[in-house]
């Protein structure tokens, strides 16, 4: 782990970045007291997906395309 100084951290950015992207820990401090801590985020993995597998988890009404009873006003 990394321990370092606010001001020398500043001129190290780029670098302590890098070493956070590979899993290396590094804290900053001031004054000798940590203050934060920068670490790497991790990719999540996608879900696996399968086509078809909501299959009969979906279903549609015989009558879904037929005019709304509220609406029949407006069709005529």
């Amino acid at each position: 782990m990394y321990l370092l100084d606010i001001v020398e951290a500043k001129e190290k950015l780029l670098e302590l970045i890098e070493a956070a992207m590979i899993g290396e820990e590094v804290a900053i401090s001031k004054d000798n007291q940590p203050l934060v801590k920068l670490v790497g985020i991790t990719k999540q993995a996608k879900p696996n997906r399968q086509a078809g597998s909501a299959k009969g988890m979906v279903w549609m009404s015989d009558d879904f395309d037929e005019p709304l009873e509220e609406f029949k006003e407006y069709m005529e």
